[in-house]
């Protein structure tokens, strides 16, 4: 590629590591084939490399050297943009043929380079370029490789450090306050209309799918106006894969905003799936000026750019955290919604800067001032919430749903009357997680922090008393029970205790005065003594039962509760005497300072009382009469112990809290999946209603007034033509090599595009070690969760760019990976994903099975079975093959796989044959 004359590349040579040996390209045109040794030797001699990925490239030669990662480049000049951070997500994102090799991946970088400089170059005038030079200039000074050539591009080689590019409160638009939106109104949405509005989302030259249209028409009773104060309209909608339920549910959601001027709330279980929603979204409303008022996707406030926080991180940043800060202010002038944590910001950017930086320029905690705040009126997280006000659709997740029930409504005290919650079968997880509660060092010490502040150390993180002194210096009544909660707040544990507990070996007569560690250290002393020796030795969590609690658990619980109960009265006083300023001054204060005080109010129950009355009830219970065995507990009480010691509470039932908190308070609600049901297939009248039971019971709709109204529509696909299942009957479980042969023939028999799911991190990274030098050698790249230097965003991403990758993850991945296409065509279990045997389920298999634990168990088996086997078709041509490693697999546990698909059980050496000969035709026809 020819360089423009104002265009500088350093003169670097490019490198691309694979498992076991790299491709060198050096600065005068030799392309090396090197192995890790020789790459390593050859480097020493050689200036800082072009790369991507510094952490990925780098863990592959285990090496540490400066580079020149052209992601930073990427990320300076397409701020906001996402790409897979591989060569071919670089080159796709640039409009380059992907590289089919390393070698090729090598040759292409320098052209990367001069591409993204060279639209630096012909966007200089652009106003977001204003102060790109100074800015690129001052990470210079931090030591950032790419300044020169960056400022060069721009057109101003001699630019100076400009400091005024990080002052993102000064720079970002502000938001303007609107009038509050009226209540909806109640109008239904017909059938037909729902059907139409579909019909129109699709578009003419849509594939026709009956059960889509079906669908929305079903959904459409989830809208219909309340008949009974209490008694909502719930619909339970199990939609196959391939049915096209987002569309099939945002048409008549959209008809009922639009004719009822209300919001509907969507809800799903990831921050991935909320993007791909709203993706769909754009079917709706395709101006993307309308479609940003008309759609809003909202998170946790943890989750947005916190302009003080920036200000103040930005202050005394030296070196790459500069660098980071700069490439995060370029990214805020583009980003449509400040969304760090799965939004615009590209997920591999922690990768490159460490974990740390993101949460500290977030909002933190229940650390928000408000009004007070000199950056309010260009807030990030108030322009979403503001928008989220007048949407027509807002896309949440369950755990934002569950947290503002557990809260009494967000920040702007809204509570929807209209959900969708998609992935509905992952609502009693997400309420479990809402509804329980931990007493832990953590938690504690992190209380302290907040009320507290900053003890010691570089941390900027503000104390209760600093976040109010603007309100306590217009009341001085308000001084008296914040200095009793400084000293009050002291009994909770800090970090030095923290480390201090942190060893096996503490004993009871080796802790120091305080209740709080008294307590940590004798919830230690009796998990260590109930745990095995096998479990003493691992390095996974001990989990041990709390009844019967020993005599010095019981006496320092007693002893805690004293101490956090003179913890809560100032808490108390402070929350009331700021309710009472309220009251006292409503006809004269102004609404900003309302707004402060009342923000104050929500922050004081939610970051402190709730808590501390939460942690009092759990101490209680330590010292109550233990149930007797077989009764039914309402709470589930165990002690864990890993990085943390806590007790932990968890509801029998979640999904009676989730249905009493949310669904039993809103007018409607569609609760809808793929794998709503256990069985959907080979069942009478009788087994179907057992089948909708069950569901009912797994999403709360069983403790509502009035019964589910149910619908079932099957996948479109035609399983038995479009895919193979096989159970491998070899014994792999007596050495990792005999499971690594097995993950190696299978995913070189697909030619990649493969996932391997493992129930154990240590069997993965036994069998990552041993397949990649095989795949690197047929040039299928392997990407696998705690062995590369990615997270698991990351990770999908690149498996997505990747047509013939293979992706090694722990059963957590599963719903993580939606893939359509040929990039996805083998998944693999390691083994049976049974259900963790901890105390948790054991508790619930008891009470919650109905008098047959067996079919408790199974039913999440089947469950996980038929999600995993749900990433391999998403659409019409999709074809793939699913394995299950384990000869121990019961057949009645088949049943979770679709009517029509032979399990065929046979040996390694004839299922890969198979999976060879199902895809030779596509190899051939490609």
């Amino acid at each position: 590629m020819d360089t423009p004359s104002r265009l500088i590349l350093p003169a670097a040579p490019s490198l691309v590591t694979a498992h076991g040996r790299a491709a060198l390209l050096d600065p005068d045109g030799e392309l090396r084939h090197l192995t890790v040794a020789e790459a390593r030797a050859a480097l020493r001699d050689l200036p800082p490399p072009l790369v991507v990925h510094e952490a990925a490239t780098l863990q592959r030669l285990d090496l540490s050297i400066p580079v020149l990662d052209l992601l930073d480049l990427f990320a300076f000049v397409m701020p906001a943009v996402t790409a897979a951070p591989t060569p071919s997500g670089l080159a796709r994102a640039l409009d380059f043929d992907p590289p089919a090799t390393i070698e090729a991946a090598a040759a292409l970088l320098p052209d990367i380079a001069i591409a993204l400089l060279g639209r630096l170059d012909q966007s200089a005038s652009l106003p977001m370029n204003r102060r790109a030079a100074g800015l690129a200039a001052l990470m210079g000074e931090a030591g950032w490789p790419w300044a020169k050539p960056v400022a060069a591009a721009l057109g101003q080689p001699a630019a100076r450090p400009d400091r005024a590019a990080l002052r993102l409160g000064m720079i970002l638009p502000e938001w303007q306050e609107e009038a509050p939106r009226p209540p909806p109104s109640s109008y239904p949405v017909p059938q037909d209309a729902a059907r139409g509005r579909l019909a129109d989302l699709l578009g003419g030259g849509a594939e026709q799918r009956p059960a889509q249209s079906d669908y929305a028409s079903a959904a459409t009773a989830a809208f219909a106006p309340p008949a009974a104060e209490g008694v909502p309209h719930c619909v339970l909608a199990e939609a196959g894969t391939g049915t096209g339920k987002t569309l099939g549910y945002l048409a008549p959601a959209s008809l009922w905003a639009e004719r009822n001027q209300g919001s509907v709330w969507i809800s799903t279980y990831t921050r991935h799936l909320q993007r791909q929603i709203e993706q769909e979204s754009a079917r709706l409303e395709p101006d993307p000026a309308r479609r940003r008022r008309r759609v809003v996707l909202r998170k946790g406030r943890e989750n947005y750019l916190c302009l003080l926080n920036f200000e103040d991180a930005a202050a005394g940043a030296r070196g790459y955290n500069l660098v980071a800060l700069g490439l995060i202010a370029r990214w805020a002038l583009a980003s449509s919604d400040h969304d760090i944590a799965g939004g615009d910001l590209p997920g591999w950017f922690a990768e490159l800067f460490g974990s740390g930086l993101l949460p500290q320029i977030a909002d933190r905690r229940g650390e928000c001032i408000h009004s007070a705040c000199p950056h309010w009126k260009r807030c990030t997280i108030e322009h979403v919430i503001r928008r989220a006000r007048g949407a027509d659709l807002v896309i949440a997740n369950h755990a934002l749903v569950m947290a503002q029930a557990v809260w009494g409504g967000l920040d702007d005290s809204s509570v929807p009357t209209r959900y969708v919650f998609d992935e509905g079968h992952h609502l009693f997880d997400a309420a479990d997680s809402a509804f329980a509660a931990e007493l832990s060092g953590a938690s504690m010490a992190e209380l302290r922090r907040w009320l507290l502040g900053a003890e010691g150390g570089r941390s900027r993180a503000r104390g209760l008393a600093r976040r109010l002194e603007d309100l306590v210096a217009a009341d001085e009544r308000l001084a008296a029970p914040l200095d009793a909660l400084r000293a009050a707040a002291r009994v909770l544990p800090g970090a030095t205790m923290l480390a201090r507990l942190g060893e096996p070996t503490a004993a009871l007569d080796q802790i120091g005065p305080g209740a709080a560690e008294a307590f940590l250290t004798a919830l230690a002393a009796q998990a260590r003594a109930r745990a095995t020796a096998a479990e003493r030795e691992s390095n996974l969590d001990i989990e041990a039962d709390l009844y019967p609690a020993e005599p010095e658990l019981a006496a320092a619980a007693s002893d805690l509760a004293r101490d956090l109960a003179r913890l809560e009265a100032p808490l108390t006083s402070l929350r009331e005497r700021l309710a009472a300023r309220l009251d006292e001054e409503a006809g004269t204060i102004d609404s900003t300072e309302r707004q402060r005080i009342e923000a104050a109010i929500r922050s004081l129950k939610r970051r402190a009382l709730d808590p501390v009355a939460s942690w009092r009830r759990m101490l209680a219970a330590v010292n109550e009469a233990p149930p007797e065995p077989g009764e039914r507990p309402f709470h589930v009480l165990f002690i864990r112990q890993g990085r943390d010691i806590a007790l932990l509470s968890h509801l029998l039932d979640p999904t009676e809290a989730f249905a009493d908190a949310v669904a039993s308070r809103a007018h409607g609600l569609l609760i809808t999946s793929a794998t709503l049901r256990d069985r959907t297939t080979a069942m009478d009248d009788v087994e179907q209603d057992a089948e909708w039971q069950r569901a009912e019971s797994r999403t709360g709709a069983t403790h509502l007034a009035a019964p589910a109204i149910r619908a079932a529509f099957a996948s479109p696909f035609d399983y038995p033509a479009q895919t193979r299942i096989f159970i491998v009957r070899d014994n792999l479980r007596e050495t990792p090599e005999a499971l690594a042969s097995a993950f190696r023939a299978l995913f070189l028999a697909s030619g990649g595009g493969a996932l391997g799911l493992f129930t154990a991190i240590a069997r993965l990274r036994a069998v990552h070690a041993r397949i990649a030098p095989a795949l690197d050698a047929a040039n299928i790249p392997l990407f696998a969760q705690h062995v590369d230097a990615m997270n698991n965003a990351t990770l999908v991403d690149s498996f997505r760019a990747e047509q013939n990758a293979c992706l090694l993850g722990t059963d957590a991945m599963r719903d993580g990976v939606d893939i359509p296409g040929n990039a996805l065509r083998l998944v693999v279990f390691e083994r049976t994903p049974w259900p963790r045997p901890d105390i948790l389920h054991r508790v619930r298999r008891t009470h919650l099975s109905h008098g047959d634990p067996k079919t408790y168990d199974d039913a999440i088996v089947r469950l996980r079975l038929r999600q995993g086997f749900g990433r391999l078709i998403r659409r019409a041509g999709d074809r793939g093959v699913f394995v299950l490693l384990d000869r121990a697999f019961p057949s009645r546990l088949e049943s979770a796989f679709p009517t029509g698909v032979t399990v065929s059980r046979q040996g390694l050496a004839e299922t890969v044959a198979a999976v060879r000969e199902f895809f030779a035709a596509d190899r051939a026809s490609a």
